[in-house]
């Protein structure tokens, strides 16, 4: 994990704010004309988070938001501002499962043709839901970078009106009403947590947080969070240009953006107090931790301001944050990926142990091995008992144990129980 990665000035005047390309009334706007047409999602409190950062937490639940993301916030607002004639042509958008149902929703809401275009390899649940709103679906490229020049393409040839992600001067209005609900709904706030992929979010909250703090005289932290595979912010911000990352790998596709949007960037490198990451791992005890204490279903990239509390981020150098909000962007996860991410977040916890050993293959070995994890009061959970391999010598067996176990130092009780019978385990995974 990287630790705070910039520590931007927080103090604008009015004059300053309102010279940005989205401004506090661009919000307000978007925020009437989202009366009736999204959810206000609520705001729940966690003791259990709260306990660990030494202050009030609230979670803004927008993975219950309509389409289940804050995304239909800036699609709608986008899409509700064409002309008859713009409407006439349709509109064209590319994203990874969020966006996608965002723009697929407010078209269907408005009577625009949607056209969208999604990688090869998205997942079945958000192309399915995609295509319930109504919107063709075209897949295409590998990520949503390609997708996204595909669809420019067809907008160019067409006419068809490309509504971008993120960068977007109505987009990020309508994201910012995100901002303006937590103020009404946590007036007291002092922290706001949440993801950033091309920054469409961060930067709406960001505007709409700050401008109405100085109204009142106070300061409001504004904190981006980006999975340290797929963290473009960074060293963009560390280079005040565009700084587009060579290669993202990361769980959380929500944000897994290779290069910022050039309108959030400059909104952000204003008014963003910190941009910090978080691991995979991390990432993973975020969603269970939000299963198991919340009874909340969050996709990886509404985790990550989470995963950032949980990892002591903010308490690091002794300054409380005080009254802390954390944005849950999206709940749209693929159940498979959920099975992946709870056993490695267990793993990661301590709780889910796989180790392998090479023994010599005869009567009773694996019978004195599950002895010694049942006294060890751990539970197997899965066994794999092969003789066939390249590292397998003749007169050998390999045995894999999958195991569940109750923290690190159990784990580590495990390990050395088996050690003491001359067994050699070798940790996989855990």
């Amino acid at each position: 994990m990287t630790d705070q990665l910039i520590t931007q000035g927080s103090q604008h005047t009015q004059e300053e704010l309102s010279q940005l390309a989205v401004t506090l009334a661009d919000i307000e706007a978007a925020q009437k004309l989202l009366d009736g047409v999204i959810a206000r999602t609520p705001v729940e409190g966690s003791r259990a988070l709260g306990r660990l950062i030494g202050a009030n937490v609230s979670l803004k639940c927008e993975n219950l938001q309509r389409a289940g993301s804050f995304k239909v916030r800036g699609a709608y607002t986008r899409m509700a501002k064409l002309s008859a004639a713009e409407r006439a042509r349709g509109v064209v958008a590319a994203s990874a499962g969020n966006h996608a149902q965002g723009v697929a929703v407010a078209a269907s809401r408005l009577d625009i043709k949607a056209r969208i275009y999604m990688p090869v390899g998205v997942a079945l649940p958000k192309l399915a839901a995609t295509r319930s709103h109504g919107a063709e679906v075209v897949l295409f490229g590998h990520n949503v970078d390609e997708a996204l020049a595909e669809a420019q393409r067809y907008a160019d040839e067409t006419g068809a009106v490309f509504v971008h992600p993120f960068d977007n001067v109505d987009v990020v209005a309508g994201q910012g009403t995100v901002g303006l609900e937590i103020l009404e709904q946590v007036p007291d706030v002092d922290t706001i947590l949440m993801g950033v992929g091309g920054g469409g979010l961060l930067a709406g909250v960001a505007v709409a947080v700050k401008a109405r703090a100085r109204e009142l005289g106070r300061n409001i932290r504004i904190i981006g969070v980006q999975a340290e595979n797929a963290a473009a912010y960074p060293p963009s911000l560390a280079a005040d240009a565009l700084v587009p990352l060579t290669k993202v790998s990361t769980m959380a596709d929500g944000i897994a953006v290779g290069r910022p949007g050039q309108l959030p960037f400059s909104i952000i490198k204003e008014l963003v107090d910190d941009v910090i990451t978080v691991s995979e791992d991390s990432l993973a005890r975020a969603l269970i931790f939000l299963l198991e204490r919340s009874k909340m279903v969050v996709e990886p990239a509404g985790a990550v301001g989470v995963a950032a509390l949980l990892d002591g981020t903010l308490t690091r150098d002794g300054q409380l944050p005080g009254n802390t909000v954390v944005v849950l962007s999206g709940g749209n996860i693929d159940p498979m990926l959920m099975l992946k991410v709870i056993q490695r977040g267990l793993a990661a916890a301590g709780r889910f142990l796989v180790v392998r050993m090479l023994l010599d293959d005869r009567p009773g070995s694996l019978a004195t091995i599950s002895r010694i994890i049942a006294e060890s009061d751990a539970n197997v959970t899965g066994v794999d008992h092969t003789r066939v391999g390249g590292s397998i010598s003749m007169g050998d067996v390999a045995i894999t144990i999958n195991m569940e176990t109750k923290g690190e130092e159990h784990c580590e009780q495990v390990l050395s129980n088996l050690r003491a019978e001359g067994f050699q385990p070798v940790v996989v995974q855990g």
